[in-house]
């Protein structure tokens, strides 16, 4: 076989023309040798790498399919939060988020990036000194699942990447299968006696997630880069136009229908031209994303919740169907609404199966006159619930049924009212069963009081075992009771107990938003608790005070006003106080918090925290976050596996913490806050 340096050599040669040979026949879509000679060459290489297992190296192509299953998917935090999209249906829409963003930027011009909107599933993926290290589904989007290994399957994902790229780098990008890919892969289901996939999305999503990997690298599945979503190490282009073009040239698949519009009215004649062909494409598409392309100004525009200002996906019109009405059922919200539902003979719509579908109140229902027992139209469009657009009147027998709100609440029997001015019912019984559990899940939840460990199955539970009734009861639970919870070992129970301590002396502003008030989102919250430092000083505010607020008006005032005046919500807040939670903010300026003048750039993976949170301790202390290492931080924080950034700031000289040391400081810099 010669010198085992002439093997290393032939190796290195066939890993050149395999890469080669992958990267025109996947991305391409060019190929330039048969497919028996490239699966001769790769067998070649497999032979080589199987006698001389220490020529193997992560990037090579035999190591696509080469991982063994699984046990679980570990989590995957995303440094930075992979956002959802607003959605527009309809040109009016757009024109609306167009001036919305106009605005924002001062009447600034701008061009965009108009891309199609693949129906697959979103990931990223993330390349370390040339390499593939790790690929995440988009999850919650601050965590995802490591379904690395199924990833490298793919044959259009590079597992290296060249040497211009950045150091440290993520891309994100779009899952798919195309629609022949779906039918070749139901034929062979269907041969085998397994269910059949309803859709490519759901027959990717289903193939990225197979414990084993072998399964994934028997599907066809592709990819298409969409966007960078963050890079240390090395400048990288400042428009989203110029990005995309810089990871088309290291290698990355992009959708080659992308296209750079001047103006909104020609991002609006793109969108047009694809309703009409779409269905010529080889695979799903359920509308165009529309971008602003200056880098800066989607920085400056930021986000509104989970979804970015400066992009928003402009969806194509609806798929329809028509079934009949069996029944309308009722849910309880959390808020009390008492919300209408279909139910219906299962239909396909757009490759799924449709058994219920929104109704939103009974005003609506009678407006399209909609009647149980009806035949009815009804549309799906993207991943929108289905609703019903009205009944076939010309189908009716004369059986069909008028429906009227129940005038009781179908869970606990109180009577249901219609506030003036409303749309929705509600219940009158603020200890509700179905609204008690909403509100639970809801207080626990990340966004509000954040309570680790204490999740949807674990709050039913409690529910159920009449431990926790309401909100204020997660105070008030005890490690025996937890202990005699199914699956509750010792350590468990401590640790939830830890979590709920915690969360205790979350910012006021969470509690804001934790309480549940109707209509009171994330940034309303962080907005009453720039006017309002406490819960008492909120709880007595009019509506007239409330509306002097900018961007509160009557129906949040009139919200507010209204759950502060009923004695259960009164009771739940008299219980955090004697809990301990924190009720209020002390008033201090900016300039007087313990970090006012440091800076702080965190470089590498936090094992204690997200990155997301550690930057908000140090907002909320008076301290900046920043991006880039510059003269002007004052301290670089060190996680696992850092970047380029800890060198820069060697070579500056700034100094460096380590993650217990950052903790310890962030411990103190709060201790002194709260006095």
């Amino acid at each position: 076989m010669g010198t085992k340096a002439e093997m290393k050599k032939r190796v290195e040669e066939l890993r050149k023309l395999l890469y080669r040979h992958n990267y025109r026949y996947y991305v391409l879509d060019s190929p330039e040798v048969s497919d028996a000679e490239y699966d001769k060459l790769m067998l070649e290489l497999k032979l080589l790498e199987e006698e001389h297992p220490e020529l193997v190296t992560p990037d090579s192509p035999t190591q696509r399919i080469g991982a063994a299953p699984v046990e679980a998917f570990g989590v995957v935090e995303h440094p930075q939060p992979l956002l959802s999209l607003a959605n527009a249906f309809s040109d009016e829409d757009i024109d609306a988020w167009y001036r919305r963003a106009s605005s924002l930027l001062g009447g600034r011009q701008t061009d965009f990036v108009c891309e199609l909107k693949i129906d697959g599933l979103a990931v990223a993926l993330t390349y370390i000194d040339g390499l593939l290290e790790t690929g995440a589904t988009r999850g919650d989007g601050y965590r995802g699942e490591n379904i690395t290994q199924n990833l490298k399957t793919i044959r259009s994902i590079p597992l290296g990447v060249p040497k211009e790229a950045p150091p440290r780098f993520e891309v994100r990008g779009e899952v798919y299968l195309s629609k022949a890919g779906l039918k070749k892969l139901n034929h062979d289901r269907e041969k085998e006696g397994l269910p059949l996939f309803a859709n490519p999305r759901n027959a990717a999503a289903g193939s990225v997630r197979q414990l084993d990997p072998r399964v994934t690298a028997q599907r066809p599945l592709d990819i298409f880069i969409y966007g960078l979503g963050w890079a240390e190490g090395k400048a990288v282009p400042t428009t989203h136009w110029e990005t995309m073009q810089y990871l088309k040239s290291l290698g990355f698949k992009l959708n080659p229908n992308m296209t750079l519009c001047k103006t909104i009215d020609e991002a609006k004649a793109y969108y047009q031209t694809w309703v009409k062909k779409q269905e010529t494409l080889p695979y799903d598409a359920d509308g165009v994303v529309v971008k602003i392309n200056s880098i800066a100004f989607q920085d400056e525009l930021g986000a509104m919740g989970r979804e970015p200002r400066w992009a928003i996906a402009y969806k194509f019109p609806a798929v329809q169907g028509t079934t009949r009405l069996l029944n309308i059922g009722i849910n309880v919200g959390r808020t009390g609404s008492l919300n209408p539902y279909a139910i219906m003979e299962p239909v396909k719509v757009g490759g799924v199966i449709i058994k219920q579908a929104a109704l939103h109140n009974e005003d609506d229902i009678h407006r399209k006159d909609i009647r149980i027992g009806d035949m009815v139209t009804i549309q799906r469009a993207g991943e929108v619930i289905p609703e019903i657009v009205g009944p076939i009147v010309s189908l009716r027998t004369g059986k069909e049924k008028v429906f009227h709100m129940p005038r009781r609440c179908p869970i606990c029997n109180a009577e249901v009212i219609k506030p003036e001015g409303e749309a929705m019912h509600r219940c009158t019984n603020a200890a509700c069963p179905a609204q008690a559990l909403e509100r639970i899940k809801h207080f626990v939840s990340r966004g509000a009081m954040d309570i680790d460990g204490v999740g949807e199955k674990l709050c039913q539970a409690l529910f159920e075992a009449g431990l926790v009734k309401d909100i204020g009861d997660i105070y008030y639970i005890t490690k025996e009771q937890l202990i005699n919870m199914e699956r509750m070992a010792e350590k468990s129970a401590s640790n939830v107990l830890k979590s709920v301590e915690a969360s205790k002396n979350r910012p006021v502003a969470r509690l804001f938003f934790a309480l549940g008030i109707p209509h009171i989102g994330g940034e309303t919250a962080d907005l009453l608790a720039e006017h309002f430092t406490s819960i008492d000083t909120l709880a007595k505010a009019t509506e007239e005070q409330l509306m002097e607020i900018p961007s509160i008006g009557p129906k949040i005032a009139e919200s507010i006003v209204a759950f502060f005046r009923q004695d259960g919500n009164k009771e739940i807040i008299e219980k955090l106080r004697k809990a301990g939670v924190k009720l209020e903010e002390k008033e201090i300026k900016a300039k007087d918090l313990p970090l006012a003048g440091f800076e702080f750039v965190i470089t590498g993976m936090l094992k204690s925290s997200t990155r997301l949170v550690a930057e908000g301790r140090i907002k909320a202390l008076g301290g900046k976050a920043g991006s880039d290492v510059t003269r002007k931080t004052t301290y670089v924080v060190v996680g696992t596996d850092p970047g380029s950034k800890l060198a820069r700031a060697q070579a500056l000289g700034i100094k460096t913490l380590e993650e217990s040391g950052f903790m310890e400081l962030l411990k103190q810099a709060e201790g002194k806050v709260r006095g």
